[in-house]
């Protein structure tokens, strides 16, 4: 069965769909990805899209959503990004949080600020993608 992993932080612009690009590129079509916020934003962030750019990824097309309550119970984990997301899960649904790095609360801001978050997000989706999809699989 294809494992699938649904990434939420609040706005849905930044972090959760920097991890679902991450994720998407990894794992190709050998993981269902999903991202959602509790209260999204408009769009996407710029300086998100900028530095996923840097390393190969396309988010542009994407668009901030909410948590689908159906989709909610249908993945096999849920990944809050950072502290303020929270979401109530159905008792069979898997929930990790990953505190992110927050590089602003160091006076590091802007173009930046996003890369250290992205290289943050992105050690943790290699690390999920090789749980999620032990070696003989990939």
């Amino acid at each position: 069965m294809t494992p699938s992993v649904l990434f939420v932080c609040v706005k849905n612009s930044g972090k959760s769909q920097m991890a679902a690009g991450l994720m998407r590129k990894a794992a190709g079509d050998r993981v269902i990805v999903h991202s959602a916020g509790t209260r999204p934003g408009t769009a996407i962030n710029p300086l998100s899209a900028q530095t996923l750019a840097e390393v190969g990824v396309d988010i542009t097309s994407e668009t901030p959503k909410p948590i689908d309550p159906e989709l909610l119970g249908a993945v096999d984990l849920v990944v809050t990004l950072g502290r303020e997301a929270q979401v109530d899960v159905p008792a069979a649904t898997e929930l990790r949080n990953w505190d992110t790095d927050e590089p602003s609360e160091r006076g590091i801001d802007g173009i930046e600020r996003m890369r250290l978050v992205r290289d943050d997000i992105t050690a943790r989706v290699q690390a999920l993608h090789a749980e999620l999809l032990p070696a003989t699989h990939r």
